[in-house]
């Protein structure tokens, strides 16, 4: 997606540790204007999918999710980091490392809000060695969810979470798939596509 890849370009900050900062449209600050544009590209590559619910992990997948879902016309859900004494009945759980946090993560999910009828699109804003990815698909294997696909904004290329999983079967629509990047230069390659 030429828009997304020319918004990094312009806005996103290469850190060192392999960490692409873009806080100011993306996981802080939030462009919805350039959210309901993936939202309408995953549209229009998952037309053919039967999806009834979109999934995504707390927090920087939210935004994302409730554009998708709106632009899908059903609902979002997103497994929470940690339980509260809002969260009641059964639960699916599983653990998650992050990337950018450097710890393990619980992550939830209500039973009544997934199950045996759901046809999951997964969307989250990156995917780098593909850790929330294998937490989300844990918990729609437990409910028994069938997974359509997953959408990601900014896939790590250099990294192996994408390989994998699209080696594991999985329908994956990365929006921009960085190559490479740089922290002295901030300079980005992106992937043809």
């Amino acid at each position: 997606m030429k828009e997304l890849e020319e918004r990094i370009l312009r806005d996103g900050d290469v850190k060192p540790g392999d960490v692409l900062k873009v806080d100011s449209f993306l996981n802080h600050q939030m462009d919805t204007k350039l959210f309901a544009d993936m939202a309408k590209q995953w549209h229009k590559d998952f037309a053919d999918a039967p999806i009834n619910k979109i999934l995504t992990i707390e927090a920087s997948g939210i935004g994302i999710a409730a554009m998708v879902a709106n632009e899908f016309g059903v609902p979002a859900v997103f497994a929470k980091k940690s339980k509260s004494i809002n969260l009641d009945g059964a639960v699916y759980t599983s653990k998650v490392k992050s990337y950018t946090h450097k710890r393990v993560y619980d992550i939830i999910v209500a039973q009544r809000f997934l199950g045996l009828d759901d046809h999951v699109l997964i969307v989250d804003d990156f995917l780098a060695n593909g850790c929330a990815m294998d937490g989300l698909l844990q918990i729609c294997t437990q409910a028994g969810a069938t997974v359509e696909g997953i959408g990601i904004a900014i896939e790590k290329g250099f990294q192996p979470g994408g390989k994998r999983l699209r080696s594991e079967g999985y329908r994956l629509d990365s929006l921009a798939i960085v190559e490479s990047m740089d922290s002295e230069t901030n300079n980005v390659t992106f992937r043809e596509q």
